[in-house]
Formats: structure tokens, C-alpha cells, sequence
């Protein structure tokens, strides 16, 4: 899951009421097709720091909700106002992340570098998407990166 740090980073995280914050302003299909459908509570999150200086993976998260509508769309004036979304029929979602720890900063740069690490959606050409999901084994690879 992307963030920009200058919204939300993983520092500004870790001060937050409970260490979690709700994922909102997803304003792509596909992306909340992920995070609505597929995320469950206890999954594992990457939390990846976006258009920022070193792009990379700077901490474990943890999917702590299941999926509910996203507030902002509701909010006439806000960034994430979406006019054709009602409350009867939102079309935006975002579920809550907890943080588990903090990490040393895994580059995109070091991502690329790596051959393991090749088929990670996030990497791929022309890749835009705030959420994607990993296979076990890259989860696994990342995680033994991190230590």
C-alpha cells in the first residue's frame, strides 16, 4: 500500500491514536477492487512510502477492518468528493492498517535490483496503483530483505 510520506508516513503512523490509520482516498477501480475485496483482517501490509526522495518500503502493517466506505467522498468541497457516490451507494472504500513495526527503508531502487523480486506488480512498467498484492513468497523475500 502507497503513501506519500507528505500525507501520511509511517512516522506520522506510528504517532497516531492506536498506530492506525484508515487507507482513504483510493480513487481507482482497480486499486479499491483490492482493498475491498481481497484484504481481510490480520493480512499483511507493505507500507510503501510514494513520490517522495527514496521511494520504497518503510514499514509492516496489518489490515485491522474490513473494508467500509470511504468518508470523504461524501464531503462536498474535499479532495476525495465524489457527487455520483451516496451513502445508499458509495463507490469508494478503504479499510483501517495498523502499524506492527517500522523497517530500514527497502528502495525501489534496491527492489529493482534484485531478480527475486522481479514480478512484483509494483514494479512492473507502467504500474500506477496505490494497492496491489504479493504472492507469499515475495511477502516471504521482503521480509527476510528487512532483517
Amino acid at each position: 500500500m502507497k503513501s506519500e510520506p507528505a500525507d501520511v508516513s509511517i512516522d506520522n503512523l506510528a504517532a497516531m491514536p492506536n498506530q492506525t490509520v484508515d487507507w482513504y482516498g483510493v480513487r481507482n477501480y482497480q486499486a479499491r477492487n483490492f482493498m475491498r475485496d481481497a484484504m481481510k483482517i490480520g493480512d499483511g501490509v507493505l507500507f510503501y512510502h510514494s513520490n517522495c526522495d527514496v521511494p520504497g518500503i518503510a514499514g509492516i502493517c496489518q489490515v485491522s477492518s474490513l473494508a467500509y466506505p470511504d468518508r470523504f467522498q461524501f464531503i462536498k468541497g474535499h479532495q476525495y468528493f465524489d457527487a455520483k457516490a451516496t451513502q445508499e451507494t458509495p463507490r469508494w472504500f478503504n479499510v483501517d492498517v495498523k502499524l506492527v513495526r517500522k523497517t530500514q527503508l527497502l528502495s525501489l531502487k534496491a527492489m529493482r535490483e534484485n531478480p527475486q523480486l522481479e514480478s512484483l506488480r509494483i514494479l512492473q512498467r507502467g504500474n500506477r496503483l496505490s494497492i496491489t498484492p504479493i504472492e507469499a513468497s515475495e511477502w516471504q523475500l521482503i521480509m527476510a530483505l528487512l532483517k
